[in-house]
């Protein structure tokens, strides 16, 4: 849900700027229905009762749908800010890969935020000693915001990168190189 926050910041810095939203809707991406796909198994993946059922196809199913959008932010990027968030894609790849399929969450991290690990598969796990411990989720937003979560360098970087898209798309396309639009 950090994520979410750069949208929210991005626009009210491209409003301040004197950006315009109509600017939004002239960036073309490529690949996008690989970035919903991807998105969309992630949600099901972690939402629903589906995670229940995942078993050892868990951690295959998110390195693959990871795997789907950061494709396709390596597809569009030349509209500015897309190689910061595929920094940060890659970054965030890279820990799960090297933990089996999972983002470790620091056990401190998780209990300022009073959760716990589920039962079910779970993006997020607690490993003793986690491959590139630097990389994973060892931060906690403050428990009395909305959708308060932890989250890595990564989704730091992921997030910079959302609000310069969107500060340079709001700025106009001057500000931010368009990539023609494939239909898929």
């Amino acid at each position: 849900m950090f994520i979410l926050y750069s949208l929210f910041m991005g626009l009210a810095i491209g409003f301040a700027l004197g950006g315009k939203a109509s600017g939004l809707t002239d960036l073309t991406f490529r690949w996008r229905y690989a970035v919903l796909i991807g998105i969309a198994t992630q949600v099901l993946l972690f939402s629903t009762p589906l995670n229940g059922m995942v078993g050892t196809l868990g951690p295959l199913i998110y390195v693959a749908s990871t795997g789907l959008v950061l494709a396709a932010i390596l597809a569009n990027r030349r509209i500015t800010g897309m190689p910061v968030i595929a920094l940060g894609a890659i970054s965030n790849l890279s820990a799960i890969i090297a933990n089996g399929g999972y983002m470790p969450a620091d056990p401190g991290a998780m209990a300022a935020l009073g959760q716990t690990i589920r039962d079910s598969y779970s993006n997020s796990a607690l490993v003793p000693n986690p491959a590139l411990r630097p990389l994973t989720d060892i931060f906690a937003l403050p428990g009395w915001l909305p959708f308060a979560n932890v989250f890595s360098i990564g989704d730091v970087v992921i997030g910079v990168g959302v609000v310069v898209v969107i500060v340079a798309a709001m700025r106009g396309p001057s500000s931010s190189a368009q990539v023609a639009g494939d239909p898929a």
